[in-house]
């Protein structure tokens, strides 16, 4: 999910970089001092997840867990998880600096998109149903920071495409996996902490 340097076009650099400002501007403002921890847990799993990879074919793919940081977090999902993909670049070469916008788009974005279709469904009914919502969100996220990716390199040129397809098919399994994950994680926390769950933006 961790695109180049290099591989986007200067045009795809600069919008990302911009549309990544906006969201963490956003993403500041909604964030209270009660849910700094919570974002600060959720940007280390991050960080620590998407260090696994696992090769399939030329390619390679790993967790995110960007749903689980947007139904949590809201517009928060931004600053945390740009933190955690600064770091990764930083440390250990994965993306880029002059992409860091563009990653940030792609991975944070869908998180807030999750949370705005989801955040509300997931606190209604018994702490089952919030999972079964909870995991259908955690799969959409992975599912839309595909689409993310897809566009971003087809934006970029004609011969980015089959990289765009194989990127969304070898994260099928990953949907998978990310829905189960962020489903038992949401059945915990609507046991344990319920009112870890930020209401949706229409509440």
């Amino acid at each position: 999910m961790h695109i180049v340097d290099g591989a986007l076009s200067n045009l795809v650099v600069i919008g990302g970089a911009v549309a990544a400002v906006g969201g963490i501007a956003m993403g500041l403002r909604s964030l209270d001092l009660d849910r700094i921890p919570t974002a600060g847990v959720l940007s280390a799993s991050f960080f620590v997840a998407s260090l696994i990879h696992v090769p399939i074919g030329p390619s390679s793919v790993h967790l995110i867990l960007n749903g689980l940081a947007g139904l949590l977090l809201g517009w928060a999902a931004f600053p945390a998880l740009f933190v955690g993909l600064l770091l990764q670049a930083v440390f250990f070469g994965f993306g880029g600096l002059t992409v860091l916008g563009v990653n940030t788009v792609n991975i944070a974005l869908p998180a807030v998109l999750a949370w705005m279709i989801f955040g509300r469904l997931i606190g209604r009914g018994s702490p089952v149903h919030g999972a079964i919502w909870g995991g259908i969100g955690g799969a959409f996220a992975i599912a839309a920071t595909t689409g993310f990716v897809a566009i971003s390199l087809a934006l970029s040129g004609d011969e980015f495409l089959p990289a765009a397809k194989l990127v969304f098919f070898a994260h099928i399994p990953v949907m998978a996996i990310e829905a189960v994950l962020t489903g038992f994680a949401v059945l915990l926390a609507r046991k344990v902490k319920p009112e870890l769950f930020v209401k949706g933006p229409s509440a």
